[in-house]
């Protein structure tokens, strides 16, 4: 597990290993750490918008001793399966989800708000995405922690925009067409616990 303050003293370190800028999204717990809904995690998620910066980050944790690992155990066999899948490195119980881009099929887009950004001396900096993106791409990612993860946040977040969730996925649908299968399955789990309303199903269903 990385907690609040190893995670901040990871990405310092990182950061003076760095040669050039590099700038990403920090997604997954990560981002729920940046937003205090939690303060531990398994793993760093972060997407980079291109290769190049990935390539320049991967180089630098491998330098820190990081080696790459398989997604096997990690992700499941339809996921494994895509191009846009991640790459894993770990070192001991430390471990970086390095996504380019999308994440499985959802496309950040260039003009996303960006609610919080940490810069980290000397070459890195994470930009958070709004929680309901989290939401949604924790919905698409669906490793056995991330239902934990988004009951957490729904304790905190009492108001979390539905519908802006839905609409995200329906943009993204021709890139994933699994993308609304694996929201309704998501919120069907979801309903045990907390209120959704009958009509964000029925969005869903008429999309589909």
């Amino acid at each position: 597990m990385i907690d609040t303050k190893d995670q901040e003293d990871l990405f310092k370190l990182i950061s003076r290993y760095l040669k050039k800028d590099v700038t990403c999204y920090a997604i997954g717990g990560t981002a729920m750490m940046f937003y205090g809904y939690k303060t531990t995690t398994k793993d760093i998620d972060l997407v980079f918008p291109n290769k190049k910066y990935r390539d320049e980050f991967i180089r630098a944790i491998r330098e820190l001793g990081y080696k790459e690992q398989s997604l096997k155990t990690i992700y499941d066999e339809r996921r494994r399966a895509r191009r846009d899948r991640p790459l894993i490195y770990t070192r001991g119980d430390e471990r970086f989800d390095l996504f380019i881009g999308c994440v499985f099929g959802f496309v950040l887009p260039e003009d996303m708000e960006i609610v919080q950004r940490h810069d980290f001396p000397e070459h890195l900096t994470l930009q958070i995405l709004p929680v309901e993106y989290l939401v949604l791409l924790k919905a698409i990612t669906r490793r056995a922690t991330d239902h934990e993860d988004i009951l957490t946040i729904l304790k905190v977040e009492k108001t979390l925009d539905w519908d802006s969730i839905i609409d995200y996925a329906i943009s993204q649908k021709k890139q994933n067409p699994w993308i609304l299968v694996d929201l309704e399955e998501t919120l069907q789990k979801l309903k045990k616990v907390t209120f959704i309303k009958d009509k964000h199903f029925k969005k869903i269903y008429s999309e589909q």
